[in-house]
């Protein structure tokens, strides 16, 4: 199953950046491309992820499965970010047991969200 990975690019971590400085955030985006996703995670780019206190932060979703936020990342952490992306997408429920997360994943998770349940009558 495909999973989508979204990448805050206007995070700016906490600096003041001058002008036509690239934020932080879309530096990780542009380490993540460069670093390569699989083919089952989907990196998009978003414009705000609301953890703006948390440092660059992304988030993991995908149909029927628990949702992850993770935050105070950089474009150093692109190879964990992009591991932890790929035990998600291979997770049937999007939980990855604690042991086989990456580092990060396991330190600086900032919100775990459950499936959105579908409500019949909001589907017509």
């Amino acid at each position: 199953m495909s999973v989508t990975l979204h990448v805050c690019i206007t995070c700016r971590a906490g600096q003041t950046l001058g002008e036509g400085e690239t934020p932080p955030g879309a530096r990780l985006h542009a380490a993540i491309l460069a670093a390569g996703a699989p083919a089952n995670v989907n990196v998009v780019a978003v414009e705000c992820l609301s953890a703006c206190s948390q440092g660059c932060s992304v988030a993991l979703s995908a149909p029927g499965r628990w949702s992850y936020v993770y935050g105070r990342l950089s474009d150093a952490n692109a190879r964990d970010v992009i591991a932890g992306a790929s035990a998600y997408a291979t997770a049937p429920d999007g939980i990855v047991p604690w042991r086989s997360r990456p580092e990060i994943f396991r330190k600086q998770s900032l919100a775990r969200i459950p499936p959105i349940a579908i409500v019949p009558e909001a589907a017509e």
